[in-house]
């Protein structure tokens, strides 16, 4: 009966909340499929026809292309330190103050779309703090919201959903990673038995309350509690044999870290564009060319989570890197590049629209993500390089500006580690991990300029050869591994994280 009450308690509040909300005074809330979405972008730039996107089935008669012989079209890359004007780029301040700041712009305009002027406002605020133990690691779980100021337009929230993992067992602030994914306590902590029983006690009641033929059966086994507790985590039992999760591995490294949902910042399809963050700056209405794709939405929500961060004690805020794999991984080097404040970057598996070079046609292509499929992940003018006829003609990605090499070259000095699984377990050819070696090898000009390290060979894209899989590149800020497993960027995580404490100078201290 109390939870029935409660439940309609909180129908009655929303529904009055929303009735305050007088919806005339706004724009109307558009409300398109993706298909739509597409079309209406399409028509915006004058595109009548795009291009296909290959199959990702090697057997189907539009399959995608895996001949090196003809996966270059336009194999000289744009010059990442050569300017606009025809200026090699020779020093550091030539780089800070004009050529970065080119690139910017070009990837804005063309390739991952402009954060607007009008983005409101973030209020953090931490829901819940549990202790709790992870594998053996005692830690600090915090459930942290971040409201979006929405009173320009009430019609849509947007509410970003983070958890904060922290060990406990050593001198703070720690290390923290900041992770693209699904977030949820670790390891609850749960009530003691004492507290369960009373907790039973008050649950059988309101149970023969709300239907009183509960109360035979409770009579019937009266030992019977509804709520048991789970299995707790034993801090004393021995590893299990292999690698440990990632999570465990950062606790038990002294790092801290962060998932941060996604979905809570922008939904990951075309019919959300007028919704999440780029709908609710935009008032519930379609987004023009140079708007915001996902990947920059998901990118502002993870700097807005830094901004939370840079706040908690507990933190090293000079210290937090950013992960993903496949979609996640493009949005995590869209962070890294973008925003100067995170330190680091686990970069996997990212293929097209992350590391893997735009203009390269191998594996997924061009047309592969200005489709209906994935085009909300970009800027409504990267449609542009799909197209096959259309107002302005046809382009291809070879009529880029810009490219991964250089999106990958924005990071620089700062740490950015590039990884790959392997074909035969999953990682698709599509991802082309060539071209995203091609294109880490190509950035590593920008990293010896500003005094770091890349990846110890020469920048020569065209002659340099992918390292046999297993093989550690990791002597610089610049790094590169290809692991033996599948999409994922788990077995690197064991050479990440010395990697990562190592060049940010991080000391791993017990606490007493």
């Amino acid at each position: 009966m109390k939870t029935k009450i409660l439940l309609l308690l909180c129908v009655c509040v929303t529904q009055s909340l929303l009735a305050q909300i007088d919806s005339t005074k706004y724009p109307r809330l558009l409300t398109w499929t993706t298909q739509q979405d597409h079309d209406n972008m399409k028509q915006q730039l004058g595109i009548k026809k795009l291009r296909p996107g290959p199959s990702g089935n090697e057997s189907a008669p539009n399959h995608a292309n895996y001949d090196e012989s003809s996966a270059n079209p336009c194999p000289e890359l744009p010059d990442v330190l050569t300017t606009q004007t025809g200026k090699k780029v020779t020093t550091a301040e030539m780089w800070w103050n004009q050529r970065r700041p080119e690139l910017i712009e070009a990837f804005e305009k063309d390739v991952y779309g402009r954060i607007p002027k009008n983005v409101p406002k973030v209020t953090w605020t931490v829901k819940i703090t549990d202790r709790e133990f992870v594998g053996r690691t005692p830690v600090i779980a915090k459930q942290i919201i971040g409201n979006v100021d929405n009173s320009a337009y009430p019609l849509i929230n947007v509410n970003i959903n983070m958890m904060l993992v922290v060990p406990t067992n050593v001198k703070g602030p720690v290390p923290v990673l900041m992770m693209y994914g699904r977030p949820s306590f670790p390891a609850p902590a749960q009530p003691s038995p004492d507290d369960l029983e009373k907790i039973n006690t008050s649950f059988k009641e309101m149970m023969i309350q709300a239907n009183p033929e509960m109360k035979a059966i409770f009579e019937k086994y009266p030992a019977y509690m509804p709520i048991t507790r789970l299995p707790a985590p034993n801090p004393f039992a021995p590893p299990p044999p292999g690698d440990l999760p990632s999570t465990e591995q950062l606790l038990a490294a002294g790092w801290g870290y962060v998932t941060i949902d996604p979905a809570s910042i922008q939904a990951d399809n075309g019919a959300g564009l007028t919704r999440g963050i780029i709908g609710l700056t935009n008032k519930g209405q379609a987004r023009k060319p140079e708007d915001w794709g996902a990947l920059r939405a998901w990118a502002w929500g993870a700097a807005r989570g830094l901004d939370y961060l840079e706040t908690d004690p507990l933190v090293d805020a000079k210290k937090v890197g950013i992960e993903g794999v496949s979609r996640y991984g493009k949005a995590a080097l869209v962070t890294l590049a973008f925003e100067p404040r995170f330190a680091v970057g686990l970069i996997g598996s990212s293929g097209k629209g992350g590391t893997t070079l735009h203009r390269r046609v191998f594996g997924e292509a061009v047309e592969s993500l200005t489709g209906s499929g994935e085009y909300h992940w970009m800027a409504g003018n990267y449609l542009k390089y799909g197209t096959e006829e259309s107002s302005f003609g046809t382009k291809t990605g070879c009529d880029l500006s810009v490219d991964s090499h250089e999106l990958i070259a924005l990071c620089a000095p700062r740490l950015a580690f590039i990884s790959y699984g392997i074909p035969e377990k999953g990682d698709a050819r599509w991802l082309d991990q060539n071209g995203s070696y091609m294109a880490t090898v190509a950035a590593g000009g920008v990293y010896k300029l500003l005094g770091a390290k890349d990846l110890g060979v020469s920048n020569d894209y065209k002659s340099e050869k992918m390292p046999p899989m297993l093989t550690d590149v990791l002597h610089g800020e610049l790094a590169w591994r290809q692991h033996d497993g599948g999409h994922t960027d788990g077995p690197n995580f064991k050479h990440f994280i010395p990697w990562a404490t190592k060049f940010l100078k991080y000391e791993r201290k017990d606490a007493q």
